[in-house]
């Protein structure tokens, strides 16, 4: 693999873990990734690691739905699922096609680079 392309995605991976909204899963498979570099288990472990992130990168369509439902307004509070829900309609009609909190913005970046890793 491209050792420009995994120092990009190094960084992106260690702005990714730290960041609050990132999910434990995420953060479980990053880390393995990153144990993995330079051995045996890198491959199998960057698999992994995408296939990860691809599940867990919301969509703004589902951000949209989850903070107009019951469950998106008892997670965040009223004032807060509806400021959430306005501002996904708004980075939707800017095209938009995920959610661009700081987990979500890292992921997106990290995927840019997928098939340069799978070469």
């Amino acid at each position: 693999m491209d050792k420009e392309i995994i120092s990009y995605v190094v960084t992106k991976t260690n702005e990714l873990i730290e960041t609050k909204s990132c999910c434990k899963e995420v953060k479980e498979a990053a880390r393995k990734w990153l144990a993995s570099i330079g051995t045996e288990k890198e491959t199998e472990e960057t698999k992994k690691y995408f296939a990860e992130l691809e599940a867990d990168i919301m969509p703004i369509d589902n951000l949209i739905a989850f903070a107009g439902s019951n469950d998106g307004i008892k997670l965040f509070g009223s004032e807060t699922a509806k400021s959430i829900l306005n501002h996904g309609k708004e980075i939707k009609k800017a095209g938009a096609k995920y959610c661009d909190c700081p987990a979500c913005k890292a992921v997106s970046e990290i995927l840019k680079k997928k098939e340069l890793l799978f070469r």
